[in-house]
């Protein structure tokens, strides 16, 4: 990605309130900075209130620094940008990079690789992966733009077409056009909301009965994914019928059918219960025989404009940034839950709600936010109280890939066609780096562990080992010809690899080993390995 000099961007404007001694309304959002004010005196109420203790302290501005780009840009900032940004007196400087951050191009396509990863983690099967990258193309464009969660949402709810030219239908083909999967996803990422465990049965958990996941299946009954019929290309295409019918022999294309039936468990060969469309949040409904058009553009209405949709994505933005989330799993949520902190989730939500559903404002918030900003720590025990600190989260895999080009300069080969995890042994290529360490985003991340395929990828790519070798060809070798100082080479390699100075300790570690090595390019290879193979440089912390 193009390096950003942030010391040099502008700041941008904040919303405010009409005046500042007046109480906002509800259609006009707080100021970013008392709304964060806000959010953490709720949570010093709700959770930290006697645990002063156990409360971390602020982060260092290093460790901030590379936090804020890896969450926002999905990248490690440049040496320079380490030293601008410790250097910079400004009070609020930590605003000012997270604004500048925002308002580069690679915030969409960080993100957008995230939902990438959410939705296609669950396909049904490999071939929904011809959808990845106009998903990817599509959504970094609208993030960029900062268009409204709610539309982008709607978008993906009523999609058609072509898989490989219209991003928003990634949800559909991810599940293969099947009704009840599709209406699965739809509930767990937008809403949050596991509903699929309704489906056989009545929730074991929940409050949800059966009858409500069929109803709600029954908005979709009418789309269904086939093969885009062309010699030129491989494609598959949303498409939808509004009109009933008929399987021919031989066809394994799921047909759509005019309305949902409800299988009848007691006689799997009966026809089942037609169905009635129907939001199980408020019981709004629709007639039988509406087209599809009009029936998945009234449930994208009604599903956006519910209180869980925002809450949903506050929830899984504030567990991606904090590293835990108000509610946990951070896509089981709903009526039955209760929030950690309940108040700062009803805040960011109804602000969320307040701003137009700007998922960029939400974002500067919660990086503003005391609970954001702490030093990082494991993550907690049951027994300790929730968000009183940062936790380390393990580095995606678009994310580790970025920090390894980048602290190395290596160049990124020109993309395959439709390559996003095509099986490789290069671990240079972005689309074999992400089929080796990729994970799904909606899993706990102390559930994602590494893997000796990981670490043979690392070890056995000989575009990797060739960057690592302190030859003239590389950046490795120019830095060990152009830095004759020991102990500044040393803090050069953690300011690229690490982004921060080393400590004292670990200064006089290895310049002790650089003294007894006899050869000072393999000294430099050997703590260029240790540094890029340790937790440090694989997490965000």
């Amino acid at each position: 990605m193009t390096r950003l000099h942030l010391f040099l961007l502008p700041l941008a404007l904040v919303l405010a309130c009409t005046t500042p001694d007046s109480p906002c309304r509800a259609d006009a959002p707080v100021a970013v900075e008392e709304l964060a004010r806000q959010v953490d005196a709720a949570i010093e109420r709700e959770t930290l209130a006697g645990a002063n203790a156990a409360v971390a302290p602020p982060s260092s501005d290093e460790i901030f620094l590379r936090r804020v780009w890896l969450d926002i840009v999905g990248d490690i900032p440049a040496p320079e940008d380490v030293i601008a940004f410790a250097l910079d007196p400004a009070p609020d400087k930590r605003a000012a990079v997270v604004r500048g951050l925002l308002a580069d191009e690679q915030y969409g396509v960080n993100w957008a690789r995230y939902w990438r990863d959410v939705v296609f983690s669950r396909r049904v099967e490999d071939r929904a992966l011809l959808a990845a990258n106009a998903m990817e193309a599509d959504l970094s464009a609208q993030l960029n733009a900062n268009r409204p969660w709610s539309e982008i949402a709607a978008e993906f709810i009523t999609a058609r077409g072509d898989v490989r030219e219209n991003g928003a239908t990634a949800i559909i083909m991810a599940q293969d056009g099947r009704t009840e999967e599709t209406t699965a996803e739809m509930a767990r990422i937008f809403l949050g909301i596991q509903i699929q465990c309704a489906q056989c049965h009545d929730h074991p958990y929940d409050e949800y009965r059966r009858e409500e996941f069929h109803e709600l299946a029954a908005f979709f009954p009418r789309i269904a994914v086939r093969p885009v019929r062309s010699a030129a290309r491989r494609s598959f295409e949303v498409v939808v019928s509004d009109r009933p019918q008929r399987r021919g022999r031989g066809n394994n294309d799921r047909l759509p059918m005019p309305e949902h039936r409800m299988p009848d468990l007691g006689n799997p060969d009966a026809a089942g219960r037609q169905m009635q469309p129907k939001f199980f949040l408020t019981g709004a409904k629709m007639p039988f025989g509406t087209p599809d058009d009009e029936r998945r553009g009234t449930l994208a209405d009604w599903l956006t404009g519910n209180e869980w949709f925002a809450t949903a994505l506050v929830n899984r933005m504030w567990a991606e940034l904090v590293g835990e989330g108000f509610y946990t799993p951070i896509d089981d949520l709903g009526p039955g839950r209760t929030a950690l902190a309940p108040t700062a989730a009803k805040l960011l939500s109804e602000q969320f709600v307040a701003s137009g559903y700007d998922v960029k404002r939400l974002i500067e918030t919660i990086c503003a936010t005391d609970a954001y900003q702490r030093e990082s720590r494991p993550r907690r025990e049951s027994d300790q109280p929730a968000f009183a600190a940062n936790v380390p989260q393990p580095l995606r895999a678009d994310q580790l890939y970025n920090a390894i080009t980048s602290a190395l300069e290596i160049a990124e080969p020109a993309p395959r066609r439709q390559e996003f995890r095509r099986p490789s042994g290069d671990a240079t290529r972005r689309g074999g780096f992400n089929a080796t360490f990729g994970f799904d985003p909606s899993e706990p991340r102390d559930e994602i562990v590494g893997s000796i395929p990981q670490s043979l990828a690392l070890m056995n790519s000989p575009q990797l080992a060739a960057a690592m070798r302190a030859d003239r060809r590389t950046l490795l070798g120019q830095l060990e010809q152009q830095i004759e100082s020991d102990e500044q080479m040393i803090a050069e390699l953690y300011l690229r690899l690490l982004s921060r100075q080393p400590t004292v300790d670990e200064l006089a570690t290895t310049s002790a080993y650089f003294e007894s090595v006899a050869d000072r390019p393999a000294s430099v290879e050997d703590l260029a390995w240790a540094l890029l193979n340790s937790a440090e440089f694989q997490h965000r912390r």
